[in-house]
Protein backbone atom coordinates (compact mmCIF):
# COMPACT_ATOMS: atom_id res chain seq x y z
CA UNK A 1 0.00 0.00 0.00
CA UNK A 2 1.46 3.37 -1.00
CA UNK A 3 1.58 6.26 1.55
CA UNK A 4 -0.26 9.20 2.22
CA UNK A 5 2.42 11.18 0.76
CA UNK A 6 2.57 9.38 -2.71
CA UNK A 7 -1.04 9.51 -3.05
CA UNK A 8 -1.78 12.88 -2.58
CA UNK A 9 1.89 13.35 -5.10
CA UNK A 10 -0.09 11.30 -7.73
CA UNK A 11 -3.37 13.12 -7.13
CA UNK A 12 -1.66 16.63 -8.32
CA UNK A 13 0.00 15.06 -10.99
CA UNK A 14 -2.99 13.50 -12.39
CA UNK A 15 -4.79 17.32 -11.85
CA UNK A 16 -1.72 18.71 -13.53
CA UNK A 17 -2.23 16.27 -16.64
CA UNK A 18 -5.93 16.79 -17.01
CA UNK A 19 -5.32 20.53 -17.30
CA UNK A 20 -2.95 19.68 -19.42
CA UNK A 21 -4.92 17.91 -21.36
CA UNK A 22 -8.04 20.82 -21.34
CA UNK A 23 -5.43 23.53 -22.32
CA UNK A 24 -4.26 21.09 -25.46
CA UNK A 25 -8.23 20.65 -26.91
CA UNK A 26 -8.47 24.55 -26.11
CA UNK A 27 -5.65 25.19 -28.24
CA UNK A 28 -6.32 22.81 -31.12
CA UNK A 29 -9.26 22.62 -31.39
CA UNK A 30 -11.76 25.03 -32.95
CA UNK A 31 -15.22 22.81 -31.89
CA UNK A 32 -13.71 22.72 -28.47
CA UNK A 33 -13.72 26.64 -28.06
CA UNK A 34 -17.21 26.70 -30.24
CA UNK A 35 -18.64 24.32 -27.76
CA UNK A 36 -17.32 26.40 -24.69
CA UNK A 37 -19.06 29.43 -26.05
CA UNK A 38 -22.59 27.21 -26.37
CA UNK A 39 -21.47 25.99 -22.57
CA UNK A 40 -20.44 29.34 -21.23
CA UNK A 41 -24.12 30.77 -23.06
CA UNK A 42 -25.92 27.50 -21.48
CA UNK A 43 -24.68 28.61 -18.14
CA UNK A 44 -25.77 32.12 -18.35
CA UNK A 45 -29.22 30.65 -18.82
CA UNK A 46 -29.37 28.60 -16.34
CA UNK A 47 -28.56 31.30 -14.36
CA UNK A 48 -31.66 33.75 -15.42
CA UNK A 49 -33.98 30.82 -16.26
CA UNK A 50 -36.67 30.26 -13.72
CA UNK A 51 -36.36 26.25 -13.50
CA UNK A 52 -35.74 24.29 -10.71
CA UNK A 53 -32.76 23.19 -9.86
CA UNK A 54 -33.19 19.36 -10.58
CA UNK A 55 -34.18 20.59 -14.30
CA UNK A 56 -31.02 22.85 -14.47
CA UNK A 57 -28.98 20.11 -13.29
CA UNK A 58 -30.08 17.90 -15.97
CA UNK A 59 -29.69 20.76 -18.52
CA UNK A 60 -26.36 21.60 -17.17
CA UNK A 61 -25.18 17.89 -17.53
CA UNK A 62 -26.39 17.90 -21.20
CA UNK A 63 -23.77 20.53 -21.72
CA UNK A 64 -21.16 18.98 -19.86
CA UNK A 65 -21.71 16.48 -22.00
CA UNK A 66 -21.43 17.56 -25.43
CA UNK A 67 -17.62 18.79 -23.93
CA UNK A 68 -16.68 14.80 -23.00
CA UNK A 69 -18.01 13.89 -26.24
CA UNK A 70 -15.19 16.58 -27.66
CA UNK A 71 -12.53 15.37 -25.65
CA UNK A 72 -13.25 11.33 -26.11
CA UNK A 73 -13.42 12.82 -30.04
CA UNK A 74 -9.94 14.75 -29.85
CA UNK A 75 -8.14 11.33 -28.07
CA UNK A 76 -9.57 9.49 -30.94
CA UNK A 77 -8.32 11.83 -33.68
CA UNK A 78 -5.41 11.90 -31.87
CA UNK A 79 -4.20 8.45 -31.42
CA UNK A 80 -5.35 7.69 -35.08
CA UNK A 81 -2.93 10.42 -36.34
CA UNK A 82 -0.03 9.08 -33.98
CA UNK A 83 -0.37 6.03 -35.15
CA UNK A 84 -0.11 7.14 -38.71
CA UNK A 85 -1.35 10.03 -40.61
CA UNK A 86 -1.93 7.63 -43.82
CA UNK A 87 -5.45 7.43 -45.30
CA UNK A 88 -6.90 4.28 -43.61
CA UNK A 89 -10.37 2.85 -44.22
CA UNK A 90 -10.27 1.97 -40.49
CA UNK A 91 -8.62 5.22 -39.07
CA UNK A 92 -11.49 6.78 -40.91
CA UNK A 93 -14.25 4.55 -39.31
CA UNK A 94 -12.71 5.26 -35.36
CA UNK A 95 -12.58 9.21 -36.13
CA UNK A 96 -16.18 9.06 -37.77
CA UNK A 97 -17.26 6.98 -34.66
CA UNK A 98 -15.63 9.60 -33.17
CA UNK A 99 -17.53 12.11 -34.66
CA UNK A 100 -20.97 10.22 -34.20
CA UNK A 101 -19.98 10.67 -30.12
CA UNK A 102 -20.13 14.10 -30.42
CA UNK A 103 -23.34 14.60 -33.16
CA UNK A 104 -25.31 12.70 -30.38
CA UNK A 105 -24.23 14.31 -27.45
CA UNK A 106 -25.26 17.63 -29.30
CA UNK A 107 -28.96 16.31 -30.69
CA UNK A 108 -29.52 14.73 -27.23
CA UNK A 109 -28.38 18.14 -25.35
CA UNK A 110 -30.68 19.99 -28.49
CA UNK A 111 -34.15 17.58 -27.94
CA UNK A 112 -33.18 18.58 -23.87
CA UNK A 113 -32.90 22.10 -24.19
CA UNK A 114 -35.67 22.40 -26.45
CA UNK A 115 -38.00 20.07 -24.54
CA UNK A 116 -37.38 22.15 -21.40
CA UNK A 117 -38.21 25.54 -23.28
CA UNK A 118 -41.31 24.47 -24.74
CA UNK A 119 -42.31 22.38 -21.52
CA UNK A 120 -41.61 25.28 -19.13
CA UNK A 121 -41.41 28.55 -20.48
CA UNK A 122 -43.66 28.52 -23.22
Amino acid sequence: MTNLKEQIKHIVKSYKNSISGLKTVYKEEIAFRQEIVLFIIGIILLIILPLSFIIKLFLFFSLMLILISELINTAIEKTIDRISLEKHEISKKAKDIGSGIVFLSLISALFLWSFVIIKYLI
